[in-house]
């Protein structure tokens, strides 16, 4: 097996965190969601979260030259996802609408901090390979984001487009 560096060691935890917590979140915000097409975007992204643990595990596996790291790795330790779903419960309150809402928002942290995360481990990434595969997992918790900010929008009926403008805020048109 490859030198593995302390560094490596602790972003593979922190990934492998970062997923199996979002996977947990997202399958239970699917739970608590009553509106079909909420149901449908919460488990498309669960499904996401398991793919990103595959493509992690065969990152991994490339970059340390086997699957030795997996013995680096307590499952106890990354595991941990019941402080999420205990903050989704406390900030969940009554009525179907606002329980949605505030399941999008907490989606929304989950994945901005999952932006930053993989932001900054692609800026300290010596291996071009490894850098240009964090690079594509932050596009798409950037795409994750995205998609619920605009969930957010449209359940909350705050979105809008600006495009060319119909009117002057001047009242001149």
């Amino acid at each position: 097996m490859a030198e593995i560096s302390d560094q490596v060691v602790n972003v593979i935890k922190e990934a492998i965190r970062l997923e199996i917590n979002g996977r947990s979140f997202f399958n239970h915000a699917t739970e608590v969601t009553h509106n079909e097409l909420g149901k449908k975007m919460f488990q498309k992204l669960a499904r996401d979260e398991t793919e990103h643990l595959d493509s992690f595990g065969k990152l991994f596996t490339e970059l340390t030259g086997g699957e030795e790291w997996r013995k680096l790795v307590d499952p106890d330790e990354v595991k941990g996802d019941s402080s999420l779903i205990e903050e989704l419960n406390s900030r969940m309150r009554k009525g179907e609408r606002a329980s949605e809402l505030e399941a999008i928002s907490i989606g929304m942290e989950l994945e901005r901090n999952a932006v930053d995360f993989f932001e900054k481990s692609a800026g300290e990434a010596t291996d071009p390979k490894a850098k240009e595969i964090l690079e594509r997992i932050c596009e798409e918790e950037r795409f994750h984001y995205d998609l619920l900010q605009a969930q957010y929008d449209s359940v909350n009926n705050s979105g809008f487009w600006l495009d060319s403008a119909e009117f002057r805020m001047d009242g001149k048109f």
